[in-house]
């Protein structure tokens, strides 16, 4: 489909017995409606109708629907939106999820990408004909278990542009429709298959991902380019930090996110003539492994699971070999050694798999192993960012980039190359980098920006070079130390980039020059979001303080900050989180008569059929589960829903003024019921009362011999990098290794002076937190603190 046939804006109205969604493109010449049957009480209803009709067209059947329905109250409008996200059932009626405010972000090659800035949720049955189940307990714990999914947190689309797939796939393979949809990077393919496979098409949808977006404009010897940062997280497998560890039977890792680096030449009003991108990887250590956490332990112990055969492993690096060819390069960035072994059991394990792996495949296509113990050399070397460096620069000699040619032709003619489409402008509201914010107006959809003639030209792309394999990082939670790997991947990345573009000589971007500095930044911002969204918490960014001269102290007390917050929502919010995650993939679908998700002890869909337990809630929320698969879960909260009446000003119809009446002149009683973004139900906003003494339990730390990781010297394609330098990162674990956050006293101002917890030292800590204005003197954490854990703001002692 033609971008200019793209539907992008849509009103929704009601009559007692059908809603009428009606959509149209930017240049308001297509218009489309869609029915959907409101007298159906547990039944998805949908009828497309085929014609295309002009502005005047679609208002003058408008105004005979209303017509025909006065005697039941006539035609109302509901809301305006930008696209159905989907449709979902629980116990009871169905109920749509639609886009109701986006902010643009950014602009890549003339097509615009969004952000979701606000979404609603409608009842489909007329009230008239719902079922008791549609106000049932159960039924509301659903619904408010959905909003808290919170899409105006980085969930991103585009119309016209294929966000969920790689600048490369896009140019070089020929997908469209359901197939993009069905990828493992778009979140509402369970929401959105319904009506897709009804009606055949995507056209009333928008495929979302979740992750990070980031374009910013920068200039180098005095030309400008404009960057794109993509991070695309995965919904196989999806969740929180200790819910999501390692491969599940099906070869799909925790964590797993696919990151892009798009650069081109940024010329006013005008395409560039190349393009250029890089994509690398992260995800968990494709093991079956797994922590058993509780609030009763800060550090859990790594379980590992023997898979003598490494199926999963073997499973996992065959997609990515499909997903992205050879060679595979593994950047493994573990301990080595350890006084208790936790990471370093990974470790040899990990390295045997790789060696078992290889004995079976051609040496062509062997996976290339390197290991580089981070956090060790992080605490030796004041640069490991160097050893980073040669470490990408290594990678990008075997894989290269992606490297395409762009000419534009009249949308008639014909082309050569891969066409890439024709590029369109819209209005919404912008980012910092982008144009000025349009905020408030009620007339904001009405106000279009000039679109230059060449960007209404279609653009057909010509590959020159493209990249084979990729570089895949991990660390034990793919945050942290992999977040500083991949900023060193980028750096070198963007030299070659900006070399293949002509805009330096050579290609190689110092590390201490301004751009570099830039890039870091970018690198650090979506490094916070990956971990919000897996960890709880901003990501621990020593090594990006220590380059910008930050104060030691301050570095470490935020660290300290970062790592209590991480443990909080660890042990309080990701179980309700992941709960969340679950129901809006579809990996719970709840039934009647079956066990409700808060009764179940695992996620793991094959204990759906298992009734409840018999502990208590509260006994079954004190540990977090584990889980192996795709899985199948919920969250609680017995409270009614809120209702979102913020729709309720006065607004018309939307239709011309000769074909108002003021019997249509009235909002719908029913829409929206409810606010996805406004219930205050995010689960990053949610914070339960807590008793403070639980927060740091009293137990003892025993110290084991050191243990000897297994010898690796035999497996192919092994490499240690220890012999590189010694440099390294540091992770959330360095501040366990060196200390416990919980024996910290106002004194000592070195992390080094702090010794592991005993019982007396778990006392005085919380004698401190009592002071701090964490703990209040009821024992319990303050609101302050709630606050802070769920938002991240500065929370001063």
């Amino acid at each position: 489909m033609a971008c200019d046939e793209i539907l992008q804006k849509f009103k929704l109205y009601e009559t007692r017995s059908n809603f009428y969604l009606v959509g149209y493109n930017k240049a308001r010449t297509i218009w489309r409606v869609l029915k959907i049957d409101r007298l159906e009480a547990s039944d998805l209803s949908i009828y497309e109708d085929k014609t295309i009709y002009s502005e005047a067209e679609c208002y003058e059947l408008l105004k005979r629907v209303h017509d025909g329905n006065r005697s039941t109250g006539g035609l109302k409008f509901v809301t305006k939106c930008y696209g159905i996200v989907g449709f979902v059932r629980f116990l009871g009626p169905y109920y749509m999820l639609l886009i109701t405010k986006r902010r643009r972000v950014g602009n890549i090659c003339g097509h615009i990408v969004y952000e979701v800035s606000k979404s609603d949720i409608i009842t489909l049955p007329s009230p008239i004909v719902r079922s008791n189940m549609a106000y049932s307990k159960d039924e509301n714990r659903y619904k408010r278990l959905l909003c808290t999914v919170d899409l105006t947190k980085d969930f991103f689309f585009s119309y016209s542009y294929n966000i969920m797939r790689s600048l490369q796939k896009n140019l070089c393979e020929e997908n469209s429709g359901q197939v993009l949809y069905e990828t493992m990077f778009v979140w509402n393919e369970f929401l959105s298959r319904s009506i897709r496979h009804h009606l055949k098409n995507t056209i009333w949808t928008v495929a979302l991902i979740h992750g990070f977006f980031k374009q910013s404009n920068f200039s180098v010897l005095g030309k400008n380019f404009r960057l794109t940062l993509i991070a695309r997280r995965s919904r196989h497998f999806a969740g929180t930090r200790y819910l999501k560890r390692g491969v599940n039977e099906k070869g799909r890792v925790a964590n797993d996110v696919e990151t892009e680096q798009i650069v081109f030449e940024d010329i006013p009003d005008e395409i560039p003539a190349q393009i250029t991108s890089v994509v690398q990887n992260r995800g968990s250590i494709p093991l079956m492994w797994s922590q058993e956490t509780s609030k009763l332990n800060i550090r859990p112990d790594i379980i590992l699971h023997k898979d003598e055969e490494y199926k999963a492993t073997r499973l996992h690096f065959d997609n990515l070999i499909m997903r992205y060819g050879h060679p595979i390069i593994i950047l493994n960035l573990i301990k080595t050694k350890e006084k208790k072994p936790r990471e370093s059991l990974l470790r040899a394990e990990f390295a045997k798999s790789i060696h078992m792996i290889n004995k079976d495949l051609p040496e062509e296509e062997r996976l290339r192993f390197l290991h580089w113990d981070l956090s060790k050399h992080a605490r030796r070397d004041k640069n490991p960012l160097l050893t980073l460096g040669r470490v990408a620069a290594y990678a990008l000699e075997l894989t290269g980039i992606f490297h395409c040619g762009i000419t534009s032709e009249a949308p008639t003619s014909d082309s050569s190359g891969q066409t890439f489409g024709e590029s369109s402008g819209d209005e919404e509201t912008s980012t910092d980098d982008m144009a000025p914010t349009v905020s408030g107006s009620t007339n904001a959809e009405n106000i279009e920006e000039s679109e230059p003639a060449s960007f209404r030209r279609k653009l057909v792309m010509k590959p020159i070079a493209c990249q084979k394999g990729v570089l895949r990082t991990n660390c034990i939670d793919c945050l942290d130390r992999t977040n500083v790997a991949q900023y060193a991947y980028g750096l070198v990345a963007l030299g070659r980039q900006l070399h293949a573009l002509g805009l330096i000589d050579d290609p190689k971007v110092d590390l201490d020059a301004p751009l570099a500095n830039d890039l870091m930044n970018i690198y650090e911002r979506m490094g916070d979001i990956l971990a919000f969204q897996y960890g709880g918490s901003a990501a621990h960014n020593k090594i990006f303080c220590e380059r910008r001269g930050q104060w030691k102290a301050a570095t470490q007390s935020q660290e300290i900050i970062r790592t209590i917050q991480r443990y909080y929502s660890n042990a309080y919010l990701d179980s309700e989180k992941q709960d969340a995650i679950n129901v809006f993939l579809g990996h719970f679908q709840p039934q009647q008569d079956k066990p409700a998700l808060w009764e179940l002890d695992s996620d793991q869909h094959y204990n759906l059929g298992r009734r409840g337990h018999s502990f208590t809630e509260d006994l079954a929320r004190s540990f977090i589960k584990r889980s192996f698969s795709d899985g199948n879960i919920l969250v609680e909260n017995s409270d009614p829903v809120s209702i979102n009446n913020g729709g309720t000003e006065n607004v018309s119809l939307g239709l011309p003024p000769s074909l108002q009446s003021e019997e249509i002149t009235e909002l719908s009683d029913s829409a929206p019921e409810i606010s996805a973004t406004d219930t205050g139900l995010s689960y990053s906003r949610f914070y339960p009362t807590l008793p403070g003494r639980q927060l740091f339990p009293d137990r003892r730390h025993t110290l084991l011999n050191e243990f000897s990781t297994l010898d690796e010297s035999h497996s192919s394609n092994f490499l240690d990098l220890d012999w590189l330098s010694s440099s390294g990162n540091s992770c959330e674990d360095d501040i366990y290794d060196r200390s416990s956050i919980i024996n910290s006293t106002p004194g000592n101002n070195s992390m080094e002076n702090v010794i592991l917890t005993d019982a007396e030292k778990v006392e005085t800590s919380l004698d401190h937190l009592d002071n701090s204005g964490i703990l209040n003197h009821a024992g319990t954490f303050t609101d302050k603190f709630h606050q802070w854990v769920a938002t991240e703001g500065t929370f001063c002692f």
